[in-house]
């Protein structure tokens, strides 16, 4: 049996360093590639996606794994080896399904579309786009229909970046959390706005990037197994454990955009670059789903960089660094305005209490594209009139509207944004367990800009352990309970509370 696993390893890494191969391209598309390069990009990435599904689909490897059931069954659950047996197997049985062909096609038309949205949402055209958007909703149902006996169409597309849950899993999610929520944005809303001036001065590009990476850094993204660019969508792209990329959005008027993108992003390289090294190259590295790994960056993002302890020791060297722009202003007024609350168009730039409003929307709308009520072409309109009846405001251009995120035109529709609100609801409860652990993170936070302790916990108990556990085993495993939303609501509730006198 040894030598069979060592083969399937083998055979394994190959199909990750072609995966990854074709990410380093993906990267260089986002961040260097200048934007002639664009249809060759395309079909150099589709040609590298297509052979890797080839090799990932390999009867060898079916074989393999049949050969090898008998002594993953010997094993305990979460040994290494039945776990990496475990996870391969489903990977290869939902690759199986999809047709080689298919998924060169599906790569080729996401670097197309991509490029496209890139000169569409500056130029607010979104007819520009929307023939790639129409095409994109077709080979996203597509591929749902390779895995045919779903309840909800978007079910597969789920299962491949939230495994283990479903559409009626994350309704029945987001209608608790709703239900909760409506009524304290009520509440803060009611209340006299918070003044968030000081964020809309003039922060110069080069302090914002330089500030955010020596932060991060504190954090403990390690740059000699990583690197930061610009790119017009900030993203985290994870080459291999020993290198993990992340990128941040600068704008010289808006001093929360490049500062979170860079904790936002930061915390999904983390979790990258504290899987076991021993997962390298196996299906055991990478996060264990798109809600855990964001889980990890709205935690670094929301919960330790927007709280007071962490800006009682970081706001004097913000100052510093923007002593124009901040120096008169008080440490209260600043951790006042980056948690001003108020329903506003653009989800990455949402505050805390009314970003889940932002997903449930994306997430409604994506429903309704793929069940075929709604057609893209009238998409914008549906988008207004979300906004209008959800938040109370609606977006004057596409720009801040249908076109703001990146993720239907450069990745599928469907299965993409539920994990923003699951990260949100998981973030809170792997937080305070982690307080209830060791509650002097927060004074070491506040007194030394120290994070060893929060990193070490959260490397022992979610990052090293990869892939190797489901979400919904991840959360039992470390917090003793299931997934609930009661701990993000004790969160928003105390911190808003004292901000807005509740």
């Amino acid at each position: 049996m040894e030598d069979k696993l060592k083969e399937l390893k083998a055979r394994l890494l190959e199909v990750h360093d072609l995966k990854a191969a074709a990410q380093l391209l993906t990267w260089d598309q986002n961040t260097y590639m200048p934007p002639g390069g664009a249809a060759a990009r395309a079909r150099q990435t589709a040609l590298l996606q297509r052979l890797a599904h080839e090799k990932a689909t390999d009867p060898a490897i079916g074989q393999l794994l049949d050969d090898l059931r008998p002594y993953e069954e010997s094993l305990p659950y979460d040994s290494d080896d039945a776990s990496l047996i475990r996870l391969a197997r489903r990977d290869y049985e939902q690759a199986i399904k999809v047709p080689p062909e298919f998924v060169a096609r599906f790569y080729a038309h996401q670097a197309r579309t991509y490029q496209v949205w890139t000169q569409a949402r500056p130029a607010d055209d979104f007819e520009m786009v929307r023939p790639y958007l129409e095409q994109t909703l077709d080979l996203s149902r597509q591929l749902a229909d390779f895995f045919p006996g779903y309840e909800h169409i978007a079910d597969p597309l789920i299962a491949l970046t939230d495994y283990g849950m479903t559409v009626a899993d994350i309704r029945a999610v987001f209608s608790a959390l709703r239900e909760e929520l409506v009524p304290l944005v009520r509440e803060i809303t009611a209340r006299p706005p918070l003044d968030d001036s000081c964020l809309y001065r003039y922060f110069p590009a080069q302090p914002q990037l330089d500030f955010g990476l020596e932060v991060v850094q504190r954090f403990g993204y390690d740059l000699n197994r990583g690197r930061q660019d610009r790119s017009p969508h900030p993203f985290t792209t994870e080459f291999s454990v020993n290198d993990v990329r992340i990128t941040v959005r600068v704008n010289e008027h808006d001093l929360g955009d490049a500062l979170f993108s860079a904790f936002h992003e930061s915390g999904h390289a983390m979790y990258e670059q504290g899987v076991a090294q021993e997962y390298e190259g196996t299906p055991l590295a990478g996060g264990a789903s798109v809600g855990v790994h964001e889980s990890q960056s709205r935690l670094w993002e929301n919960l330790v960089g927007r709280s007071l302890p962490f800006w009682r020791y970081f706001y004097p060297r913000l100052q510093a660094a923007f002593p124009d722009a901040l120096g008169s202003v008080p440490l209260d007024t600043f951790y006042q305005a980056i948690n001003k609350v108020r329903p506003s168009l653009i989800r990455t730039d949402a505050d805390e209490v009314t970003y889940n409003l932002h997903v449930m929307i994306r997430f409604d709308l994506e429903l309704q594209m793929l069940e075929g009520t709604l057609a893209v072409r009238d998409l914008p309109d549906a988008w207004r009139a979300r906004y209008e009846s959800d938040l109370g405001i609606a977006p004057q251009d596409d720009r801040d509207g249908v076109l703001q995120d990146v993720h239907w035109y450069g990745e599928m529709i469907g299965g993409m944004f539920q994990g923003y609100t699951l990260g949100n609801i998981m973030g809170a409860q792997f937080f305070e367990a982690a307080l209830q652990a060791h509650p002097e993170i927060t004074a070491e936070m506040e007194k030394e800009g120290d994070f060893r302790t929060l990193l070490s916990w959260l490397r022992e108990n979610i990052h090293r352990h990869g892939r190797k556990f489901t979400a919904q085993e991840l959360v039992e495993r470390v917090t003793g309970e299931p997934l609930s939303v009661a701990p993000y609501m004790r969160y928003l509730r105390r911190k808003y509370g004292e901000l807005y006198g509740l």
